[in-house]
C-alpha cells in the first residue's frame, strides 16, 4: 500500500507529531511525506518528497497572527497550481494533518482524505469551546483542510475518534528535574516586547526561545536564543514551569513532563482559543496577554507548585494500525 502523509508546516507542532506518526506508518506501508507552509523550524528525520508553499499563518510581534502578512504570503495562483499538480492518484490512501494542498486536491477530485489532526479534535462537538464565538475562525477551521472523515488528538478523549496527544519519543525519554528557570515559547511576541514584560519579574530566570532572533543573548534575568529542538526540550525538562502560547504540542509535552503551565492564546487564532478553553477546563491557568494588568495572575502562577496531572500513554502505533485496518482500500484487502 502506498500512502501520502501530508502535514501542515505552520509552526512546529504538526512536524513534532509527524516525527512519531511517520515511522509508525512506514512499518505498515510505503510512505511519501508532503509538508506545506513556511513557518516551521524543525528538521525532520526522514525524507520529504513534496515541499509546498501552501497556506501559512504568519506570526506577528504583538501576541497574535498577522492577518495582512498571512494574506499577502499566499497567492491564489500558486495555491491553485499546487492543488492541481499534486499527483494524489498515485496513492492508495491520503492521511492529512491539517494540510490544505492535499486536502483540496482530494476534495476537487473526489478522492478519500483521512484527517488525523489536532484541529479535527478541537472542532469536535464534544470538545470544549470558548465563550466568545469567532464565526470567521470557525469557518476557516472547518474549510482550511477538509477531510472525508476525521480523527484527532486532544488534551483529553472527548469522543471515540479523539485520542490523547502524540508525545514524541525524544520527550518521553527525557530526564525530568527542576533547575528553577522558566521556559518561554511565545512566537507571536517579538524579543523586545518579551524582554520588557518578563523583566518585570526580576527574581525569575527566563529562558526564551525566539522565532525573531538568530543570535543568542542575555539581558539581566532573561536569556534569549533561537529555536533549537534539542535545547528547547532540555530546557522544558529541567524547568520549574513553561510559559507558552495555547498551541497543542508544546502544552501537551509540558503537561506530560509534569511541569506547571501558563498559556497565552494568540490573538486572531481561533484554534488557540479552543485549546485555551480545554486547558482551562483541565485546571491550567490562561491569560489573555502579558500586559501589566495580568501581573497578579502571572505572580500567582509563579508562586504556585501545582501541575496538572495527565496520563498520555504511548499508543501511536496502535492508533495508526487501527486506522489502516479500518480504511485500507478494499482492492488491497
Amino acid at each position: 500500500m502506498k500512502i501520502l502523509y501530508a502535514v501542515q508546516g505552520t509552526g512546529n507542532g504538526h512536524l513534532s507529531r509527524a516525527m512519531d506518526v511517520v515511522p509508525c506508518l512506514q512499518k505498515r506501508a510505503d510512505v511519501d511525506v508532503l509538508v506545506s507552509g513556511i513557518q516551521a523550524d524543525l528538521a525532520l528525520p526522514f525524507a520529504v518528497k513534496y515541499r509546498m508553499h501552501g497556506l501559512s499563518f504568519i506570526f506577528g510581534r504583538k501576541g497574535g497572527v498577522d492577518l495582512w502578512k498571512t494574506f499577502m504570503s499566499s497567492t491564489v495562483r500558486r495555491l491553485v497550481q499546487e492543488v492541481n499538480t499534486l499527483p494524489i492518484e498515485q496513492y492508495d490512501l491520503i492521511i492529512n494533518d491539517f494540510e490544505p494542498i492535499s486536502a483540496w486536491a482530494c476534495n476537487t477530485r473526489e478522492k478519500i482524505c483521512i484527517g488525523l489532526s489536532h484541529q479535527a479534535a478541537a472542532m469536535d462537538p464534544q470538545a470544549p469551546k470558548p465563550k466568545e464565538q469567532d464565526m470567521l475562525g470557525r469557518f476557516i477551521m472547518r474549510n482550511y483542510a477538509p477531510a472525508t472523515i476525521n480523527y484527532g488528538f486532544h488534551f483529553k478523549r472527548y469522543s471515540d475518534r479523539i485520542f490523547t496527544p502524540v508525545v514524541r519519543q525524544q520527550v518521553r525519554q527525557l530526564e525530568v528535574y527542576d533547575k528553577g528557570h522558566y521556559t518561554v515559547y511565545l512566537p507571536a511576541y517579538d524579543d523586545a516586547r518579551l524582554l520588557k514584560q518578563l523583566m518585570r519579574f526580576p527574581d525569575i530566570k527566563w529562558e526564551v526561545f525566539s522565532k525573531h532572533n538568530k543570535t543568542p543573548f542575555v539581558l539581566r534575568n532573561v536569556s534569549v536564543q533561537p529555536i533549537a529542538n534539542e535545547k528547547f526540550i532540555q530546557s522544558m525538562a529541567s524547568s520549574a514551569g513553561v510559559l507558552c502560547g495555547a498551541g497543542f504540542e508544546t502544552p501537551a509535552e509540558a503537561l506530560f513532563l509534569r511541569k506547571k503551565l501558563l498559556v497565552v492564546p494568540m490573538k486572531n487564532q481561533y484554534e488557540q482559543h479552543l485549546n485555551a478553553a480545554a486547558l482551562d477546563e483541565l485546571g491550567v491557568p490562561v491569560i489573555k496577554s502579558l500586559k501589566p494588568k495580568n501581573d497578579v495572575a502571572i505572580e500567582t502562577w509563579l508562586n504556585s507548585k501545582h501541575a496538572v496531572a495527565v496520563d498520555y500513554p504511548d499508543c501511536t502505533q496502535a492508533i495508526v494500525d487501527n486506522l489502516l485496518e479500518v480504511h485500507q482500500p478494499k482492492t488491497l484487502v
